[in-house]
Order: C-alpha cells, then sequence, then structure tokens
C-alpha cells in the first residue's frame, strides 16, 4: 500500500494552505515573474527563542508591487529571489508563534538573517483547520481552541484524550479514559452533539481522517503525543468544509517537519504497574526530512466496577499497545512539497472481568496499518494546489460477556459472543486556493472515501464456549464531496467566509448471513442481500468577524451540516453489561441546522476572554433507544425524531510575565429531546451523556532556571446514563486535579513527574452496573532530546 500511495503522490498535484492570518494577507498574491537581472537572494534560518530551528513557517517577501512566498525547510532554512534593491518586508508566520514582520533596508544584508519568532498569545496563534488553510485565530469567525506543544508536555495524561479533556467543550460518549474503555465507546462530541460510541467530530492527522473508518471512534492510543506541534479544536459545526464526521466540529493533530540530527525519548513508570516508552527521532539530508515516531505502553490496569458492586467475574481493566510511524518530506523546490506516511499499530486490551466457567478475560484486540500521502504546489500564477490519498487495513476483535441475575450478584459471567471486524478503506482530497485581489481568497475541492468491512459473529452456547451460530454483517460505503469557499473582506475591519458542500454517499452490499451451526441451516435473519441506502446533502455556511477595535471582535455564523450512519452502526450488534444493542440498517443520516454569535475581548496583550453563544438543531439523529427492560435490557440504534443543543461557553487566558500562565474555560449547556414521534414520553429528556455544567482551570508556570509546574482542575455536572433519564441511572458530578511538575538536568535531560486525580476522587461512569473512571495515576521518568543544530 505504501508503495501505491507513493506512486499516487508522484502523480498528483497539491496546494500549499492558504496564507496564514488570512484577512490580513488578503493582500497578497501578484502575478509570478522570472528573476530579472538585479534580482537579490533572501535567506536565513527560522528559529524559536531558544534557538531551536522552526520548520515549516510561512515566509513570505515583500517588495513594492510584488510578494514572494516559500516555506522554511526542514533545517530551518528559507531560500527567495527578492527583486531589486529597494527596501523589503519578510512576513514569518508559524504555528503556536506570533506573526513577525522585519523589514531589511536596502543597505542591508539579505543573507543568512536569523528570523526569531516570539509565542503568540490566544488570537495570534495560527490555525489551518477552521478554514482549510493558515489563518490567525483572531481573524476566524468561530469558537476554536488550540493546545501548544508546550501544554501537551505539561499534561500528565499518557494518552490524547485526557490530554484534550482540559478543553471543556471535548468529551467522550462515557466520562473514562481510553486506558480503561473500550474503543467503540470512545466516540468524541464536542458541545454534547449527538454523544454515542460513534463520533459526531472528525478526528485528523495532519488533515488526514483518524476516525475509525467502520464505526467511527477514535483510537486515541494510535496519536503521536510526542510529535504533536499543536492540537486544534474547531467546536463548530464544520461540513460545508469537511463533510461526513464534521457535523459537530474538528480536532487535528498538527505533528512537527523533520529536524536536523533530533531525537527524542520520554520514558516513564508510574502506579499500576504502568510503563511508557514514547520516541521521536528525524534527519534531514538536503532537500529529503525523515522522522520515526512511536510509543509502547503496558499496564496492570485497575477495577472499573464500584467496589461494592464487584464480584467474582470482575477484575482489572488493562491496555498494552505500540505504535510506530515513518514519515519522509521532500521539498525539490521552494514551491513543491510532498509527503508519505506509514503506520502500525497493535492494542490489546483487558476489559476488566472474565467468564466464571473457563476463565476466559472478556477483551479486544485491534491492529491496524495505515498509509497516507500528498503533494502540495505553488502554482506559476501563485495559486495553491495540494491533493491527498490515504489508505487503512484494520482488524478488530472482541468477545462478550454476559453477567445473569445471581446470589450473590455478579457471581456468573458466561461468554455470549465473539466478534471479527476486517475493515479496509480509501480516500483522497484535491483542494485548490487563489487569492483574488487584494480582499478576496478563494477555495475549492473535493475529497472521497470508500469503506469497506464487516462483523464476523459467533454466538456461543450456554455454558459460553461452543459456537452454535454464525453470522456475517456488513457492507460497502461510498462517499463523494465538493466543496467551495470564498474569504472575503470588504472593510478593513469586517471579514466574510462563504462556503458550501454537496456530499453523495451511497450504502451498498448490505447483508446479514446468518446460519445455525447445530442444524447448519440459515435463521429467519438470514438476509442476502440488505436495502441499499444513498442520499445527496447541501452544506452551506455563512459567518462573519467584525473588528469592532483592536482589542474587541464580534463574530458569529449560521450553517448546516450532515452525518451518515456507519457500517457499524447500520450491521454490528453489541453487549455492554446486560445491555443489548442492536444495529439497524433502516437508518438514515443526522442532519444538523445551527449558528454561534461570540464576542473576545483582548482586555491586554496578555489576557483574553471569549464568549460564544450556540444553538443547534439535529434532525433524526441516532440514538439507542430502549425496547425493553428486565433481566436483559434491549435496545436499538434509532433514528430519534429531533435534538436541540443550546448553551453558553466562555474562556479565559491571562499570561502573567513570562513565567505564568492561567486559562479557563465553561459550558452550560442543554442537550434535549424535542420531537420523537415513535416515543412520545422522550420529548423533553435530557440527551444522554451530556451533563448541563462542564469547566476547567490551568495555572502553569515555566521558568527554565528552576522548573515546570503546571496544576489543572476539571469539573463536571450531573448526566444520565439513558434516554428515559431513569433517577436510578443518573451519573452524579465530579471533579479531579491534575498535577506536573518537571526540572532541566543540563542540556539534554528533563525529569518529571505527574499525578491524574490527585485526591483519588472516585466518580461514577456507567450503570448496569455502576461503573467508575480512572483512580489516582502517578508515573515518573525523563525526557532525552539530543539536537544537532
Amino acid at each position: 500500500m505504501v508503495t501505491a500511495v507513493a506512486l499516487l503522490v508522484m502523480q498528483a498535484a497539491v496546494p500549499v494552505p492558504a496564507p496564514a492570518a488570512c484577512l490580513t494577507c488578503l493582500s497578497f498574491a501578484t502575478q509570478a515573474a522570472a528573476p530579472s537581472p538585479d534580482a537579490t537572494t533572501v535567506s536565513g534560518t527560522v528559529r524559536d527563542s531558544e534557538g531551536l530551528i522552526v520548520s515549516g513557517a510561512s515566509v513570505i517577501v515583500r517588495t513594492p508591487g510584488r510578494e514572494q512566498h516559500t516555506a522554511s525547510g526542514p533545517d530551518g532554512r528559507f531560500t527567495v529571489n527578492a527583486v531589486g534593491s529597494a527596501d523589503i518586508v519578510i512576513i514569518v508566520r508559524a504555528s503556536g508563534f506570533a506573526e513577525l514582520r522585519q523589514t531589511i533596508p536596502s543597505a542591508g544584508s539579505r543573507s543568512n538573517l536569523e528570523i526569531v519568532v516570539s509565542p503568540a498569545t490566544v488570537a495570534e496563534t495560527v490555525t489551518v483547520t477552521a478554514t482549510r488553510g493558515e489563518q490567525r485565530t483572531g481573524d476566524v469567525p468561530a469558537s476554536v481552541s488550540l493546545l501548544s506543544r508546550e501544554q501537551i508536555k505539561q499534561s500528565p495524561a499518557m494518552v490524547a484524550d485526557d490530554v484534550l479533556r482540559q478543553i471543556p467543550t471535548f468529551s467522550l460518549f462515557r466520562r473514562t479514559s481510553s486506558l480503561a474503555s473500550h474503543p467503540t465507546a470512545q466516540g468524541v462530541s464536542l458541545r454534547g452533539i449527538g454523544p454515542s460510541g460513534v463520533s459526531r467530530t472528525l478526528v485528523l492527522l495532519d488533515g488526514v481522517p483518524f476516525n475509525d473508518p467502520f464505526g467511527g471512534w477514535v483510537y486515541w492510543s494510535r496519536m503521536p503525543l510526542e510529535n504533536a506541534e499543536q492540537i486544534e479544536v474547531v467546536d463548530g459545526p464544520s461540513s460545508s468544509l469537511y463533510g461526513n464526521y464534521a457535523m459537530g466540529g474538528v480536532i487535528n493533530f498538527v505533528t512537527s517537519r523533520p529536524a536536523r540530527r533530533t531525537f527524542e525519548m520520554k520514558t516513564q513508570y508510574g502506579s499500576r504497574n504502568s510503563r511508557k516508552v514514547d520516541f521521536l527521532g528525524s534527519h534531514v539530508w538536503g532537500k529529503l526530512g525523515v522522522a520515526v515516531d512511536g510509543n509502547a505502553f503496558d499496564t496492570d490496569g485497575y477495577p472499573i466496577v464500584r467496589a461494592s458492586e464487584r464480584g467474582v467475574v470482575d477484575n482489572n481493566a488493562a491496555a498494552r499497545f505500540w505504535n510506530v510511524n515513518v514519515k519522509a518530506d521532500y521539498a525539490p523546490s521552494a514551491r513543491v512539497h510532498a509527503f508519505v506516511r506509514a503506520g502500525y499499530f497493535d492494542e490489546n486490551r483487558d476489559n476488566g472481568k472474565k467468564s466464571t466457567i473457563d476463565g476466559t478475560e472478556e477483551g479486544n484486540d485491534t491492529t491496524w496499518k495505515s498509509a497516507s500521502g500528498g503533494v502540495r504546489i505553488r502554482m506559476p500564477d501563485q495559486s495553491d494546489l495540494q491533493a491527498t490519498v490515504f489508505g487503512d487495513a484494520e482488524t478488530f476483535h472482541s468477545n462478550f460477556l454476559a453477567v445473569p441475575a445471581a446470589t450473590p450478584a455478579r457471581s456468573i459471567g458466561r461468554m455470549t459472543l465473539t466478534q471479527t471486524v476486517p475493515t479496509k478503506d480509501t480516500g483522497g482530497m484535491v483542494q485548490w486556493s487563489r487569492a483574488i485581489g487584494t480582499a478576496q481568497f478563494f477555495t475549492a475541492g473535493t475529497d472521497w472515501r470508500w469503506v469497506d468491512g464487516d462483523s464476523q459473529e459467533n454466538g456461543l452456547d450456554t455454558p459460553g464456549i461452543t459456537p452454535i451460530l454464525r453470522r456475517v454483517s456488513g457492507g460497502t460505503q461510498r462517499s463523494v464531496g465538493v466543496f467551495v469557499q470564498d474569504l472575503i473582506a470588504p472593510l478593513p475591519q469586517l471579514s466574510v467566509t462563504v462556503s458550501a458542500r454537496l456530499d453523495r454517499w451511497h450504502n451498498y452490499d448490505g447483508h446479514n448471513l446468518e446460519n445455525s451451526l447445530i442444524t447448519g441451516l440459515p435463521t429467519a435473519n438470514d438476509h442476502a442481500a440488505l436495502p441499499d441506502r444513498q442520499d445527496t446533502v447541501v452544506s452551506p455556511r455563512l459567518a462573519a468577524r467584525y473588528h469592532v477595535t483592536d482589542r474587541v471582535d464580534l463574530w458569529g455564523d449560521i450553517g448546516s451540516g450532515f452525518r451518515a450512519p456507519t457500517l457499524n452502526e447500520l450491521y454490528r450488534q453489541f453487549r455492554v453489561g446486560s445491555t443489548l444493542t442492536l444495529a439497524n440498517n433502516a437508518l438514515g443520516p443526522e442532519r444538523l441546522v445551527g449558528g454561534e454569535a461570540g464576542v473576545t475581548v483582548q482586555a491586554t496583550r496578555n489576557l483574553t476572554v471569549r464568549s460564544t453563544w450556540f444553538d443547534n438543531r439535529v434532525k433524526n439523529p441516532v440514538s439507542n433507544v430502549t425496547l425493553s427492560t428486565g433481566a436483559t435490557n434491549t435496545q436499538q440504534r434509532q433514528n430519534l425524531g429531533r435534538t436541540k443543543v443550546w448553551g453558553v461557553q466562555s474562556d479565559v487566558e491571562y499570561r502573567l510575565g513570562a513565567a505564568w500562565r492561567l486559562a479557563g474555560g465553561y459550558v452550560y449547556g442543554q442537550a434535549k429531546v424535542t420531537e420523537n414521534p415513535a416515543n412520545p414520553a422522550l420529548v423533553g429528556h435530557f440527551l444522554p451523556q451530556v451533563p448541563t455544567h462542564r469547566g476547567s482551570m490551568r495555572v502553569a508556570y515555566v521558568n527554565p532556571k528552576f522548573a515546570t509546574l503546571a496544576a489543572s482542575v476539571q469539573f463536571v455536572g450531573g448526566q444520565f446514563d439513558d434516554d428515559l433519564n431513569l433517577a436510578a441511572r443518573r451519573l452524579p458530578k465530579y471533579g479531579v486535579a491534575d498535577l506536573t511538575a518537571s526540572r532541566a538536568i543540563g542540556r539534554n535531560i528533563e525529569i518529571f513527574l505527574g499525578v491524574q486525580n490527585l485526591s483519588d476522587a472516585e466518580y461514577f461512569v456507567g450503570t448496569l452496573p455502576t461503573t467508575v473512571g480512572s483512580p489516582r495515576l502517578v508515573s515518573g521518568g525523563l525526557r532525552l532530546r539530543l539536537n544537532g543544530r
């Protein structure tokens, strides 16, 4: 697959993302011309305040009547042919850094310049996700949250979802960490839009889809945290640009580019016999840069059932995984950049209980091979062309344990089902962008994806040992979309974004082949061909941002989104405790219409306050609807009718001098059913797994001479665990605190200590039985960094 991707990459043509600080940089773009005889060369190196190179920085060299664009290479260097001997202006923009403008007088040196960029404030930070191109967050008409490389390093978390919990809009389907939860329960939700095991949020790795192709959930342990340069979270609907899964927003992990002679390793050991190693190595040979990153983790885990309800079937939930990725960047010229990435992931989990008949552990394991590649080209007319292709091959195994009523409770456990889910997918994207005049930037593109998967199941006899039923359920999904976006600045203080997208998807070759292994005959549920489903949807968006003053901005948007049901929802059933959830091949797409309005106030350069009102109306959301209760609870995925999710989100960030940084966020939300013809009794009920209150606070002290200290608090209000909103299934509110400390020992070594859930608070994440979240987790270790400058 890697070879195929590489061949496609070499044949494809691709764009550079839209220029950073788009509304300020809409004044770029004049026609390219061949260097004149009096052309001079401008060259230099981009570094941060610590002297480390900054690769991938956007560099603009502006001379009278002309602009030239390039990017710093893997070694931080850039070269531009500038025309004439007049003064020039160099503009540098890089993720996590403030925009830098430097004037070089006509008599000054233009070779081997040292460009030093400084950390950005909230408004100055560059994001590439909100508009599929580089733009300052202070110019984006949307709610965007960013986690920098430093913030990621300052978290004691071992997996990406625990890092993201400091953003209060972020949540998984259930409150527990991915260190202990089943992968199919790791669907991400922003602002409580449609919480379930399936994500209503698109997760990307350098712009490439990262969600599980069969079910939409996310393997957070696959994410290369040590190689993450920045995590970008777009809280509002983004289907007008990204299509499926982006109905509730987008999370993009942006990795760093290869650097010369760089090696980093983080090794740690903690409570519960938890061991983890992360590594990153890279080097640059001329125009080629190569990076290798990965991790390995193992833990004894912890019990997830509350002690008062625990029985002999219960033991520790534990996880073991390893992951390795290789990426090659090739830049034959300042106008062309190509990459190829390949990865391998292996994970094994114990789900916290075992059979009392033969001791078989309930667990799951996954192997995942991935490959992607892309190229971007700045065309002679100064437009940008970008293309990406990707492919995945995944195999997921899982078994399921039934715990029937008994005395004492949870004293009997037997296996009921084993599953193997092979899945493969391919996809790609092509995008073209160009400035039109000085006040307009236009983007158009297309993307597509093909997914094929089956849930191969064996139903077991009453002892849970011998297969008696064979079921193969699955199908194929094909989707294609086209999108356009226009960024317009009719006034210096006003920017308008207009975007729209047309998507077409088709579910076909659906089947549910079910045979009795006792008789050898098909059962009544055997269907060789299930009905095809197809649909077309348009997702428009209109947004605007108005700079009232240099310190006050108003912005808002209105748009729509959608999500097509996954193969998992259509064809795969599963069991959690005593609850059986059935598939539904008749599911239709979810559709959303929503909007938000916000105000951002930068009271001082170091103090930023933002408040956002949001209102989202979802039609036909897929939800688990209770069909029967009793010894066995039966649910089925159904299009629920209509829901309304609205609320207010507030964020504040304050920097006190160079050492202190304080931040906090709070979300008040109401997520309720507003219409359900099939069961009117659900109208007015809260959506399960969505709290009314959620917030976080964080303080960090960074002083290289002494130490780095960071403390955070997260609090989550009460929420229901079921669609009926039964009092017995309400999960109480809780709060946890985390702490991390680190100190440099010499130039290349740093020691650190991290604590999650500092007070060892017990909080509930599920019912039937009552399951609990992560206990106190303490870990410590060292980080080694070698860098040849």
